[in-house]
């Protein structure tokens, strides 16, 4: 396993501190670049539409989604490839050239003219999140030190969570007041505050010597992989279903100005910050627990607001509570992914982010579906409540298959390859 060249026991708490703090920075301008798009969805619609805008909002919103969707599937192809072709860079190097990449992009997104040309730019500025995110973790474990991984994960995470009640509300704003493009230039000006933090702050950190990319990839013939991977994509559209339209549910659903999208934005990010801390907390204590738990909230929540969400109270409750349990299961599914992959750790802390980011492809995809389809704009929480409920299906699934291991008395570790799984049952 590689390590900090002084040794993380050999920082002072101070500079563990610091260090931690620039990873965060990271995750807030990463939030503020992946979900900045939902609070200003009718703007940019409205912008790079403007002719579908004019004759159908709903439709125009539905294909603004687009955005969020491309955003997303960007994350899904990078957190791999790049994971899996850099594992032997040095940490800090990597995350340099990331920050690059994001800051280019990101200021490419709110420069270029057309629709199509903003969705290419956002495909390309969510090539590196998955990989910052999966490197930055195992960063901040090492930097934490063991029996802490789900907390150093949920640090990182939580820049990513405080974005979400700081970043994207004031960037929205910023937004609905100055432009949408403006806003991309603000999250640009963030990504290059955090290269010179990461520069300043983090220590250095080897790659893997010995990883291939072959000796990565290896985590996709694991059983349990594909299962934990299933889990996040597939639950994590239940809040993505939500999130993406949450400025036309909060406008013609509640009936609040747009200046209030703001407001409940920063309910969600609320929601999300304390979510994230419990369940990086509770993750390090029991992994199936937890799952279940936080999966259970999120459909409690996805129920109120279906029934409440035209009233202020059940809204805020409602939104708060998705995010939260959202928040709560990413950490938590991310040691479960680090628990089965075994020897590719690099792939398997980036994979949750792509993961993540189909569940946010589907649920925008799925909630703009039902929205065309003239279903209205709480029909997308219905989406994300069955694909929630299917998150549990998977979850027991992955959980009875280690209970029957145990029950067999068969060693099989976690990174067992599907072909000794299938062989001995």
């Amino acid at each position: 396993m590689p390590s900090l060249t002084s040794g993380a026991a050999q920082l002072s708490p101070a500079r563990i501190r610091f260090a931690l703090l620039a990873l965060a920075l990271g995750g807030f301008a990463i939030g503020a670049t992946e979900f900045v798009a939902m609070g200003l969805l009718p703007n940019l619609a409205a912008d790079l539409l403007p002719g579908l805008y004019a004759s159908s909002p709903d439709t125009a919103n539905a294909q603004a989604g687009w955005l969020i969707s491309a955003y997303a599937l960007g994350v899904v192809v990078g957190a791999p490839t790049i994971a899996a072709a850099a594992a032997r860079w040095p940490r800090k190097q990597l995350l340099l050239a990331l920050l690059a990449a994001f800051t280019v992009a990101t200021l490419a997104s709110a420069l270029l003219p057309s629709f199509g040309l903003v969705l290419v730019a956002r495909f390309v500025a969510a090539l590196p999140h998955g990989a910052y995110f999966g490197i930055a973790s195992l960063v901040a474990a090492e930097l934490m030190g063991p029996g802490k991984r789900a907390r150093g994960v949920a640090i990182v995470l939580s820049g990513l969570t405080i974005a979400n009640v700081i970043g994207v509300p004031s960037i929205t704003w910023l937004g609905q007041v100055a432009g949408w493009r403006v806003a991309y230039v603000a999250v640009a000006a963030l990504f290059a505050t955090t290269f010179i933090a990461v520069i300043v702050a983090v220590p250095f950190q080897s790659g893997n010597p010995g990883a291939t990319m072959r000796s990565e990839l290896r985590a996709f013939g694991r059983l349990q992989v594909w299962l934990a991977l299933s889990i996040g994509a597939v639950g994590f559209g239940g809040l993505f279903a939500v999130y993406t339209y949450v400025a036309p549910l909060v406008i013609e659903i509640t009936g609040l100005p747009a200046m209030a999208v703001p407001l409940v934005l920063v309910v969600v990010g609320l929601g999300m910050t304390v979510g994230n801390l419990v369940g990086g907390a509770l993750a390090d204590r029991s992994v199936r627990r937890t799952m279940y738990a936080f999966f259970a909230v999120m459909i409690a929540a996805l129920l109120l607001l279906a029934f409440s969400a035209q009233t202020l109270p059940g809204l805020l409750i409602g939104v708060f509570l998705v995010g939260g349990a959202a928040a709560a299961l990413s950490p938590t599914i991310q040691t479960r992914l680090m628990d089965v992959a075994h020897d590719s750790q690099s792939i398997a802390a980036a994979l949750n982010h792509s993961a993540l980011n189909l569940g946010n492809a589907l649920g925008a995809y799925l909630g703009g579906v039902v929205v065309a389809a003239g279903l209205g704009y709480v029909a997308p929480v219905w989406v994300g409540l069955g694909l929630s409920v299917l998150g549990v299906v998977l979850a027991a699934v992955t959980f009875a298959i280690d209970r029957n291991r145990r029950r067999r008395g068969v060693d099989v570790p976690y990174g067992t390859q599907l072909i000794d799984v299938v062989s001995q049952g």
